[in-house]
């Protein structure tokens, strides 16, 4: 187990490089979705499997929306991949910045911790991410709503800021 979550976080820190040093939406959109694989991945290792897959699901519905609108609005006929020079010196700089910070934290990891919650106990009833879900629902209603409603109001914002003076949806660049 413990060899698998190495293999999830280490390919969520080259996916998060990869979104970071692409300036291409094509790329970056990929990216973020392999990012948000790999994270529910770990997310799913550690206890949270319905979580993930809510997370997962909800992400990847945002993210087509957020894909679709860039790609619509992009006016790159070649854009740039992760082979070409300036965005590969980039990925470059930010795996420097990535080691560096690992070298500097790494005397404070704890074995243990890499330990999924389910294996902590010998017979569990529930998961770890059941209880959350039902406390969610019931206690946290009232924030599910207040949180749809800003995810609207910040849907309208976004839009009305990208129009510009173009009355449309396609628009001439």
């Amino acid at each position: 187990m413990t060899f698998s979550m190495s293999l999830f976080l280490c390919g969520l820190i080259l996916g998060l490089v990869a979104v970071a040093s692409n300036p291409s939406p094509y790329f970056a959109a990929l990216g973020l979705v392999t990012v948000a694989g790999l994270g529910c991945g770990v997310l799913a290792g550690h206890g949270g499997s319905f979580l993930s897959l809510v997370l997962f699901l909800i992400y990847l519905g945002g993210m087509l929306v957020v894909f679709v609108y860039s790609v619509a609005l992009a006016a790159e006929p070649f854009p740039e991949s992760w082979g070409s020079q300036p965005v590969a010196m980039s990925a470059m700089v930010y795996v420097l910045w990535v080691m560096l910070a690992a070298g500097l934290c790494w005397g404070g990891w704890y074995g243990p911790s890499w330990l999924p919650a389910d294996e902590l106990g010998e017979f569990l009833v529930f998961r770890g991410d059941v209880g959350g879900v039902a406390l969610m629902y019931s206690l946290g209603g009232e924030m599910l709503v207040v949180s749809a409603w800003v995810l609207l109001l910040t849907l309208f914002v976004v839009l009305e800021l990208t129009r510009g003076l173009a009355r449309g949806t396609l628009r001439a660049v």
